[in-house]
């Protein structure tokens, strides 16, 4: 143990990425059969795909998409790529990568909320580090179930434009020792590859629920593992955003949620009448009708105390 040297290989940065691919276009160039048509903007967006990937993985990523493409790397293995890893986080069974399918415009009301994601639509870029702006930390949405704590999550992705990986908590705990904390750290580490990115906890009361009297119940597990993650969100140096999500906040340990863990915490509450108003023109428009031609005020009025998934 004193005559060893510890050394952590983290997963391969995008310069390093950008020279497996330099030298695998370099080799591809060298066989005449093989054609490479990529500019420079493509060039960066794949390495960006490759994000999170090691270095085999990447290389092997790479080959099959100029397989699938009969010969050719070009644009289309950008999406080649990020479908594999996909496939690759899929695997680990901690983390699960989702499409940034979802529009802000399709979340009704939270104004408040959605100014100041708008504002911090740019703190992820170099030209944020330049100006010397922080990247932000993460946001906890507290309040009714149903009123779009989630579908806020999935709509930063794309308002962002940044990946988005939904943790688990659940999946975190195994039965053999010390396995539980390795997941959290594998996790982490992924998301930290793949950074700038949005990681997602989804009703985090109930993931890390017992914390308190898991000393009794699992050896202190679920106290370790909760301890690591609070940790991290203090201390954490790579651009991931977290955005965690809670029902019950009486359950919520009140380390989690003191000064510097999140940049912010936000009640969301059920719809007011302009929100529900805001709702029902976006389930209308969702379900190909013209919300012109129905009475908004009047089906604002009696849904009142719904939330949206309620509306919906």
């Amino acid at each position: 143990e004193k005559e060893i040297a510890v050394v952590d290989f983290d997963l391969p940065t995008g310069e390093q990425l950008q020279g497996i691919l330099d030298g695998m276009v370099a080799k591809l160039q060298a066989s005449s059969r093989i054609e490479v048509n990529l500019d420079r903007r493509q060039r960066a967006q794949l390495v960006q795909a490759g994000l999170g990937l090691t270095a085999i993985e990447a290389e092997n990523a790479l080959a099959k998409a100029v397989v699938q493409a009969e010969g050719t790397l070009d644009g289309r293995a950008i999406e080649a790529v990020t479908v594999e890893k996909k496939q690759i986080i899929r695997k680990s069974g901690l983390l699960e990568y989702y499409d940034n399918t979802e529009l802000i415009d399709n979340v009704g009301g939270l104004d408040t909320l959605k100014v100041w994601l708008r504002k911090r639509m740019r703190a992820f870029t170099d030209d944020a580090r330049a100006f010397g702006l922080p990247a932000p930390k993460g946001i906890l949405l507290v309040g009714v179930q149903g009123c779009g704590k989630s579908l806020i999550a999935r709509s930063v992705a794309n308002m962002w434009r940044l990946p988005l990986l939904r943790l688990d908590a659940g999946r975190l705990f195994a039965s053999l020792v010390g396995s539980s904390e390795e997941n959290l750290r594998q996790a982490i580490k992924t998301a930290e590859g793949i950074a700038p990115a949005i990681l997602w906890v989804d009703e985090i009361e109930k993931g890390f629920s017992g914390v308190g009297s898991s000393n009794v119940s699992d050896a202190g597990t679920a106290a370790r593992v909760f301890g690591s993650f609070v940790t991290w969100l203090q201390e954490k140096q790579k651009p991931v955003f977290v955005v965690a999500t809670a029902n019950d906040i009486s359950n919520l340990p009140p380390e989690l949620v003191r000064k510097g863990r999140f940049d912010e915490i936000f009640f969301v509450d059920l719809p007011n009448m302009e929100e529900r108003r805001d709702i029902w023109r976006i389930h209308l428009a969702k379900r190909n009708r013209e919300p012109a031609q129905f009475d908004l005020d009047t089906l604002a009025i009696h849904s009142d105390r719904l939330s949206g998934a309620e509306i919906e």
